[in-house]
C-alpha cells in the first residue's frame, strides 16, 4: 500500500462570531398560544432576582444554513483516527471505537438520565456499571472498582489520597512514594498534590530500573510504588514481582499505572504481580474515544484491605430484592473525588465492548497488539537516522519510544521537524515527552486496530520524511506544506502569558482592533 497523496483543506475560516449578523436568525421559534401562556404565567418570576441576567446572551445570530457551513468547513480541517492511521498517538491507545457504541451513549434512554434520579428509575445503567466492576475485577484479580475518577491522572491521585488515609490510620508517617523515569510522569507528580515527596528511580541499558537501585530507595519513609509496566518505552519489567515484594516488606503500598493494559488483556494481571491497586483507562484499553483529554474515566481497582477507603458512591446489587442501590456504605472512605459515580457514556462503551469481545477475543487484543507493535518496529529501525534507545534486540509490548536523534545529527532535522511533515501526508506522531530524556523523542503504538497494509503505510511515510531530510532539509524544516497552517514561527503566544486569552470575549478584549468583523 503506497502513500495518501494528501491535501489538507483550509477554508480559513474565522471565529463564529465574526460571522454575525445582528437580526439574522436560525429559526423562529413560536410564541405560546394566549391560553397557554395565561394558564402557566410568568415563569421567570421563580428565578431569584440575583441570578438573572440584566442583559440578553452575547450569542451569534446566523442563518442555519451558515452555521451547518461553517462546522462541516471546520470538521474538514481535523484529522482524528476515523479518518488517518493513527498509530502516532503513542503511549494513549488510539484504537478503534465500535460507532454501534456512540448509538448506545446517544439514546434517551441513557442521554436524558439525571445523576440525582431516584435509584429505582436508574435501575439499568447501575448494572451496567455493577457488572463492569465484576468483568474488570475478573481482568486484573482485584477485588472492587470506582468510576469516579475523571481519568488516569484523577486515578493516580484517588491512589494518593487512599495512601494517605490508610497510613492516618495506622499512625505512620510515610511521605515518601517511589516511582520510575519512564513510569507515567503522572505516578510522581499526582502523588505530589498529595503532599508526599517523590523519589524518581533511572534506567539501566535495557531500559528499566535494578533491583538494587529499588532496594537502597525504601526506607520506612516509604508509602507506596507507582509505576507503570510496561514502561512508556514498552519495555515489560521482568523483575517487577521482585519489586513489589521489595516495596511490602518495607511495609509500602504497589500501586499499577495500567493506563495502558492494550497488550497485556488476559496474559497477565495486576494480582499476581502483587499489586494493591491498580487503574485502567477506559478511554484508552477498553474502547472509549480518546477525546485527548476527555470525556475520560480512569478505573480504579483495589485488594480487598484497601476497599474501605474507595471514594462513594460504590454500586451494590441485594439479591434478596434483586435491585441494584448506591452504596455509601464505606466505613473509612475518602468521600467523592468527583461529583456522582463517573463518566458513565466511557462506562457504557466499555461495557459493550468487553461484553462484544469476551475472554477470548480480550486476549486476541493483546495479542495483535503486541504483533503489530513489534511488526512496525523491526520495520521502522531499518530507516536512515531512525533509532530505538535501550533493550537492543529485544522484542517490546505495545509501544515504542524512538529516536531520531541520528536524523539530527546528520541533517540537523529534528523530531519536532518531522512531526510537522507528518501532518502533510495527513497523519500524526506523538512527542508528547518533556524532558527529552530520550534525544529527539517520538513514540509509536499502532494497537490491534490496525491491518498490515495500514502498518506498512505509515513506514513508508516515516521512510518518505527520512530521504526528504537528507536530500532537502530546508524542505521538511519549512513543514507543513500541506495543512490547514504553516509553521508557527513565534512562539511568544504559547509562552507569554500576558498574551493568553482563554476565551472569545476575553481575546477581543485584549487585541481590540486586531481585526475588524466580516460583514
Amino acid at each position: 500500500m503506497g502513500i495518501e497523496n494528501f491535501h489538507q483543506a483550509r477554508w480559513d475560516e474565522p471565529i463564529i462570531y465574526d460571522l454575525s449578523h445582528e437580526g439574522e436568525r436560525g429559526i423562529h421559534v413560536p410564541q405560546p398560544e394566549p391560553e397557554v401562556r395565561d394558564a402557566v404565567g410568568d415563569v421567570l418570576t421563580s428565578i431569584p432576582g440575583a441570578v438573572r441576567r440584566e442583559d440578553a446572551p452575547n450569542l451569534p445570530e446566523m442563518a442555519q444554513q451558515r452555521v451547518y457551513q461553517h462546522f462541516l468547513r471546520l470538521s474538514q480541517e481535523t484529522l482524528g483516527r476515523d479518518l488517518i492511521v493513527d498509530a502516532g498517538q503513542g503511549t494513549c491507545t488510539m484504537k478503534y471505537n465500535p460507532a454501534v457504541n456512540e448509538r448506545f451513549v446517544s439514546s434517551p434512554k441513557l442521554s436524558e438520565l439525571h445523576p440525582l434520579q431516584d435509584e429505582s428509575t436508574v435501575q439499568g445503567v447501575l448494572e451496567i456499571i455493577y457488572n463492569l466492576d465484576l468483568y474488570l475485577r475478573a481482568i486484573s484479580g482485584l477485588d472492587r472498582f470506582s468510576f469516579q475518577p475523571g481519568g488516569g491522572s484523577h486515578a493516580i491521585f484517588t491512589m494518593a489520597a487512599m495512601i494517605r488515609a490508610y497510613f492516618k490510620e495506622k499512625g505512620e508517617e510515610r511521605d515518601e512514594i517511589i516511582t520510575t523515569l519512564f513510569s507515567h510522569p503522572s505516578d510522581a507528580a499526582a502523588p505530589r498534590v498529595k503532599g508526599f515527596k517523590a523519589i524518581v528511580l533511572y534506567p539501566n541499558r535495557d531500559g528499566f530500573v535494578e533491583v538494587e537501585a529499588l532496594k537502597k530507595a525504601v526506607s520506612n519513609r516509604t508509602a507506596a510504588l507507582f509505576i507503570t509496566n510496561p514502561e512508556d518505552t514498552g519495555i515489560f519489567n521482568p523483575a517487577i514481582r521482585e519489586f513489589t515484594d521489595i516495596v511490602h516488606e518495607a511495609g509500602g503500598i504497589c500501586c499499577y499505572d495500567q493506563a495502558n493494559g492494550n497488550g497485556l488483556l488476559g496474559i497477565t494481571r495486576a494480582k499476581e504481580q502483587n499489586f494493591d491497586m491498580t487503574f485502567f483507562n477506559l478511554h484508552k484499553t477498553f474502547a472509549s474515544p480518546h477525546g485527548s483529554g476527555g470525556p475520560a474515566c480512569g478505573a480504579l481497582g483495589v485488594s480487598k484491605e484497601f476497599e474501605r477507603f474507595l471514594p462513594v458512591p460504590l454500586v451494590g446489587y441485594d439479591e434478596e430484592s434483586g435491585r441494584y442501590y448506591l452504596d455509601y456504605d464505606v466505613p473509612n472512605t475518602i468521600g467523592k473525588v468527583k461529583e456522582f459515580y463517573g463518566v458513565i457514556p466511557a462506562v457504557v462503551r466499555a461495557y459493550a465492548w468487553i461484553r462484544s469481545m469476551g475472554p477470548e477475543w480480550l486476549r486476541e487484543v493483546a495479542r495483535v497488539a503486541v504483533l503489530n507493535n513489534n511488526y512496525m518496529f523491526r520495520k521502522l529501525l531499518k530507516i536512515r537516522g531512525l533509532g530505538a534507545p535501550f533493550a537492543e534486540g529485544k522484542h517490546r509490548l505495545e509501544q515504542v519510544r524512538y529516536s531520531w536523534e541520528g536524523l539530527a545529527r546528520d541533517t540537523s532535522v529534528g523530531t519536532l521537524d518531522v512531526q510537522r511533515r507528518v501532518a502533510d501526508y495527513g497523519n500524526h506522531c506523538w512527542l508528547c515527552h518533556e524532558p527529552w530524556v530520550v534525544p529527539e523523542p517520538f513514540t509509536l503504538e499502532p494497537t490491534e486496530a490496525y491491518s498490515k497494509e495500514e502498518l506498512d503505510e505509515y513506514v513508508s511515510m516515516m521512510a518518505r520524511i527520512s530521504e526528504e531530510a537528507y536530500e532537502d532539509p530546508a524542505f521538511v524544516k519549512d513543514a507543513p506544506h500541506r495543512s490547514t497552517t504553516g509553521k508557527i514561527v513565534d512562539h511568544s503566544y504559547f509562552e507569554d502569558p500576558d498574551k493568553w486569552a482563554m476565551t472569545w470575549r476575553g481575546y477581543r478584549r485584549k487585541y481590540k482592533g486586531y481585526f475588524e468583523p466580516r460583514r
